[in-house]
């Protein structure tokens, strides 16, 4: 019987994001999920998300024409953000039904319009968010979104990035993503 060799699996890439608030690490699973990850550490390797912000939080209280309720924080390059736009055209979507990863509590993924359309801003979950995931309710195409990682240290600091002063969902005032560092 021929053995056939296995590709060796991708270490995950550890990222460090350093707020005002609090320093959140995250774990990026390059070997699951090849297209997402790659795109957002291109931003992160090249400095683009240093000086952006988490701009928003969905809460349960602030989405009331939403009849599929979330909780997350979102951040990186707003789509309308002129002073930090998207350096890079969007990317390949890959579902949850691709990588297998799903978006539990403290799952990083990113932010989309329409399949293929995400480029720099990502958001955190605050608890499990499987109408996130491909065959979910919260977005009518029923694609999901593309995780891509989780955060391995700094929850506490995404739960108060979360419970900050808002109107509507966009935090008032922005917190600030002072670095965004590749750390391993």
């Amino acid at each position: 019987m021929q053995m056939i060799p296995m590709a060796p699996r991708e270490d995950p890439a550890v990222v460090l994001i350093t707020t005002p608030l609090g320093d959140i690490e995250v774990e990026v699973l390059r070997d699951r999920a090849p297209v997402t990850s790659g795109n957002f550490l291109r931003y992160v390797d090249e400095g683009l998300l240093d000086g952006t912000t988490f701009f928003r939080t969905v809460a349960m209280d602030n989405q009331p024409d939403s009849e599929v309720k979330i909780e997350v924080i979102q951040g990186g390059t707003e789509p309308v953000d002129a002073a930090y736009p998207s350096q890079y055209p969007p990317i390949r979507h890959e579902t949850t039904e691709e990588t297998g990863l799903r978006h539990v509590d403290g799952a990083a993924s990113m932010a989309r319009w329409a399949p293929s359309t995400a480029t720099s801003s990502f958001f955190i979950c605050i608890g499990d968010q499987p109408e996130l995931n491909h065959g979910g309710g919260r977005n009518p195409d029923g694609q999901g979104f593309a995780a891509f990682g989780c955060v391995r240290h700094g929850m506490d600091v995404v739960k108060k990035i979360h419970s900050q002063p808002h109107q509507g969902q966009r935090l008032e005032p922005p917190i600030e993503i002072t670095s965004c560092r590749r750390i391993s």
